[in-house]
């Protein structure tokens, strides 16, 4: 019995050893969910059957006209003490909030991006350290100005508000509504795409099948706009130009990547 029960044990062990090295599909798993027609072969590399297709990508691009100016201004205060910075600081740019709103710029579109206080230090020789010698505050906000041909006046009466202290940080432009930018050049990708499949398989003497994967990437190019760092003396806004500002165009751009299945 005992001879017995050591040849079985060693017939399962040769058994289960089999089993181990025999080679088995393994499944890549997308969002949990096992992807059809994929499996790792020899070496651990993943077989799938988008690899044995016809990859083609296309550029669709197209432009359009900015309909929103993007401004980024604020203020900013250095004095002895904190609380004399904050308040030069939270006066100077409650004026230029207010020139803000009389202008017809809604609250939903300003939105504080930063608002720092930090100490201004110099380095002493004679005590071969750093010392305080006061306080910088700066507050900056975001606004969107949906009539870009307010925006020059609107910068000028801004730094009148603000006086010394203002800051007029960048200026940027985008549309409102991008959708209609994209659809038209994702269809310019998707047409290109398919031509260049379409050349492709003939060239090489091969049949299109069936487009077993699709997927796009989108992006804009801005108009060149250079930033702005600049300090204001008050000037009379009546008297003078506004600030010309142009908004060029942009650039809106679809990357589109398809997968043929060859016949």
């Amino acid at each position: 019995m005992r001879r017995t029960a050591i040849i079985l044990a060693a017939i399962m062990l040769i058994t289960v050893s089999l089993v181990g090295c025999a080679p088995s599909p393994a499944v890549v798993y997308q969002g949990g969910v096992p992807a059809a027609g994929t499996a790792i072969g020899s070496g651990g590399i993943i077989v799938s059957q988008q690899n044995l297709g016809l990859w083609v990508s296309g550029l669709g691009k197209t432009t359009g006209t900015p309909d929103v100016v993007l401004l980024t201004l604020g203020v900013e205060s250095q004095q002895k003490t904190v609380a004399q910075a904050q308040k030069e600081a939270i006066d100077a740019m409650s004026s230029v909030m207010q020139v803000l709103k009389d202008s017809g710029i809604a609250d939903k579109d300003m939105q504080t991006s930063q608002y720092n206080i930090q100490q201004v230090t110099r380095w002493d020789e004679n005590q071969s350290t750093y010392i305080v010698v006061g306080y910088r505050v700066t507050n900056s906000v975001v606004c969107k100005i949906r009539d870009i041909t307010k925006a020059g006046t609107i910068i000028d009466k801004a730094a009148v508000a603000g006086g010394d202290l203002i800051r007029i940080n960048g200026i940027d432009f985008t549309v409102d509504d991008p959708t209609p930018y994209y659809k038209i050049a994702r269809e310019k990708a998707v047409q290109y795409a398919m031509e260049k499949a379409k050349q492709i398989s003939q060239a090489s003497g091969t049949k299109l099948g069936k487009v077993l994967y699709v997927s796009e990437d989108t992006s804009y190019t801005p108009p060149m706009v250079g930033n702005y760092a600049m300090k204001y003396a008050a000037m009379d806004s009546a008297a003078a130009a506004p600030t010309p500002i142009s908004a060029g165009e942009l650039e809106f751009q679809v990357t589109v990547t398809m997968v043929y299945e060859l016949n």
